[in-house]
């Protein structure tokens, strides 16, 4: 896909824009043959229900999961070419299609961006490009000469974030004395001393880790060019700043960090061999069965470099599955020409696509016990986790029994995923039905164990909060603490109420958080989804199922914002920048998967019969593909907000479905059986 430079002006669309006023798009993104609509609305949402069941059953794999791929933005793969340049086990086949991959996403003005019809991004940009001339295009051709004349116009590769000077830095193209230091000594601080490892978020701690090694070792490999058309001044590429005042946060850390380069170069040569040994026991122990890191290519990649900077060859058994592991990565298609192209997924979703597609399909109207749900059932109970992770260093005492996100990640299950599987497995008339409760009272258990202490939930770890990582000057890649958010707590407590446990006191202290969390303009911020429409989308639903009553002023708030942020279209949409400005909140261009997410919360609040429910539904029936599927190349997804955005493939199927299943069975799928 490819958009043009009218992503990147940042002017803030009309209340109802139409998709080019996110993007210009090269491609027709309409439907290709819309059937005509029946006469009335409930004809029209039950044929366009019936063609998205058939759509969604046929993409199903004959182990009983779904998974949509994932996009995210060409760092990823420009990352995987330069690991591989590291390493020295580059092959052309890889570089070409991957090359073919990165030149397809680039804009019209040479940038890259973090997001569909979003703005030139510098760090994605800069990676973009050295990803190119590593594949062999020449700095002077025209599309090369546009993205270098860009990133100096942005401030060079000095202006760049710290992860992508790193990856610099292996090639000598930036100085190690010149990036935030690390020190591998960070392993040994305890559990309750801060800035230890547990104080960040799983995905940051198990990048910080063996980032340490790297940063100990500071390797530079050969490399194949130059780059000092990326620099605004090649003689002078980092211009020297002035340190923030000492009273402030940011001037202590900037201090702490001056004094670590000081320790870098004195420290004991004993103390720091034993903590790279730590470090690289603490990386190995988590390494899963398929060979990846939390199954998410970041702590792989570095995981991978650290242990070879140790002395670990390429043929050792835990590289040899770790690099396996991120050729699964891998997403192989074709271009327009017939070309392979090579896309790198940050992450796999097979658990949380499984649930949602399961919920989506039962809430459509899928017989309870029809096979491909009793499939899919059976693959998310084999892969229920039953053993501890690092969540245990918060809440020692309780038992497992949570899902993670993807294929492997035993050592991180997924307190949003565990919510969501459950609300599947119910919906679902297995044979073995004591195997299921058996399942759902563990996941509940451990799910309301990982009750942070202001009553909600993080997605991965309790009480995750600490205010000291975020000011780290190594820390300007995006979120690295993970605090309760209201989409997941929204999840949990609707996952509470689904079993019959709204009367627990945790769960009456989640939904106490979730009617404090509410923003004045009615809405609830999304954090792992986009972004405000998510977020009510989410909680809506989960109040209701938890008894607050429809006419509670929470409810009627968050109603009548998402009736004031309706397009004119019918449909709903949010823009990524809404992370960064306000004035994005609840604007965008229309998406499948946004649109159902506010049909979800508006279904719950009784709305079935307003005219915005009505004006939804519309949309979605006629900006269905003939073949029952939605397009959205639009991401709706979050990683980090604003700093890393994700298109769930699949999201564009589940959520419309699960609305249109909801507007006419009235409920979620058995609400009123399992009450």
């Amino acid at each position: 896909m490819t958009a043009t430079t009218d992503g990147s002006t940042g002017a803030l669309p009309s209340r109802a824009p139409a998709a080019s006023d996110a993007t210009a798009e090269t491609t027709d993104r309409s439907p290709a043959n819309p059937p005509p609509a029946p006469d009335d609305l409930t004809g029209a949402a039950r044929q366009a229900t019936a063609r998205a069941t058939a759509y969604l059953l046929s993409l199903q794999d004959p182990a009983g999961w779904w998974k949509g791929d994932l996009d995210t933005n060409v760092t990823m793969d420009a990352e995987d070419l330069m690991l591989r340049q590291f390493l020295g086990v580059s092959d052309p086949k890889t570089t070409e299609a991957a090359a073919r991959f990165v030149r397809g996403e680039q804009r019209d003005d040479g940038t890259w961006a973090g997001f569909y019809g979003g703005p030139g991004e510098l760090s994605t940009t800069i990676e973009g490009y050295v990803a190119l001339r590593l594949a062999g295009d020449a700095p002077d051709a025209p599309h090369m000469a546009k993205a270098s004349a860009w990133i100096r116009d942005h401030g060079g590769i000095a202006a760049s974030r710290v992860f992508t000077r790193i990856w610099l830095a292996l090639f000598g193209w930036w100085k190690w004395e010149d990036l935030p230091d690390l020190p591998p000594e960070l392993i040994a601080l305890p559990k309750w001393f801060p800035l230890n490892i547990y104080d960040f978020g799983c995905w940051a701690r198990q990048t910080i880790v063996p980032l340490t090694i790297v940063s100990a070792h500071r390797p530079v490999r050969p490399a194949p060019f130059a780059l000092d058309e990326l620099h605004t001044d090649p003689r002078h590429p980092n211009p020297p700043r002035p340190l923030a005042p000492v009273t402030t946060w940011d001037g202590v850390f900037q201090r702490l960090d001056k004094a670590l380069h000081v320790y870098h170069k004195v420290a004991p040569r004993r103390l720091r061999r034993s903590a790279m040994r730590t470090a690289a026991r603490w990386i190995i122990e988590r390494q899963e069965n398929d060979g990846c890191w939390g199954g998410i290519q970041p702590p792989a990649v570095y995981s991978v470099i650290a242990l070879h900077l140790l002395g670990y060859d390429l043929d050792h058994p835990v590289l040899r599955e770790g690099l396996a592991s991120l050729d699964r990565f891998a997403v192989w298609r074709e271009d327009g020409h017939g070309a392979p192209v090579r896309m790198i997924e940050a992450c796999q979703s097979p658990v949380w696509d499984t649930c949602l597609a399961t919920i989506a399909l039962a809430d459509a109207g899928l017989p309870r016990d029809h096979p491909q749900l009793v499939k899919a059932a059976d693959w998310m109970l084999d892969e229920q986790i039953d053993r501890p992770g690092d969540w245990t260093v918060r809440r020692p005492t309780l038992p497992p029994g949570g899902w993670a996100f993807e294929f492997e990640n035993d050592n991180y299950p997924d307190i949003d995923d565990t919510a969501e599987v459950v609300l599947a497995l119910r919906r679902v008339e297995h044979p073995d039905p004591q195997r299921v409760e058996d399942a759902v009272r563990s996941a509940v258990r451990w799910n309301l164990g990982m009750q942070s202490r202001n009553g909600a939930w993080g997605a991965f770890d309790a009480d995750n909060t600490s205010p000291f990582p975020d000011r780290l000057p190594f820390c300007d890649f995006g979120e690295v603490i993970d605090p309760p958010s209201a989409d997941v707590t929204a999840h949990v407590v609707e996952m509470a109420a689904d079993v019959g446990a709204t009367h627990d006191p945790r769960v009456r202290r989640g939904i106490e958080w979730l009617l404090g969390e509410q923003d004045p303009t009615g809405a609830w911020f999304g954090r792992w989804g986009t972004n405000y429409v998510y977020g009510t989308g989410s909680v809506l639903p989960a109040l209701v199922a938890a008894g607050i009553p429809t006419s509670h002023p929470a409810i009627r708030r968050a109603v009548s914002w998402l009736e004031s942020v309706q397009n004119d279209d019918g449909g709903w949409g949010e823009d990524q920048r809404s992370y960064k400005d306000r004035q994005w909140i609840g604007r965008g261009a229309s998406t499948a998967s946004q649109t159902g997410w506010a049909l979800m919360a508006l279904l719950a609040a009784g709305e079935r019969d307003s005219k915005a429910v009505e004006r939804g539904v519309q949309y979605l029936a006629a900006t269905q593909r003939p073949d029952g599927s939605w397009d959205e190349p639009y991401f709706t997804g979050t990683g980090f907000p604003w700093d890393f955005s994700i298109n769930y493939h699949l999201y564009r199927q589940v959520f419309p479905l699960t609305a249109l299943g909801r507007y006419l069975g009235g409920s979620p799928a058995g609400a009123a059986v399992r009450s």
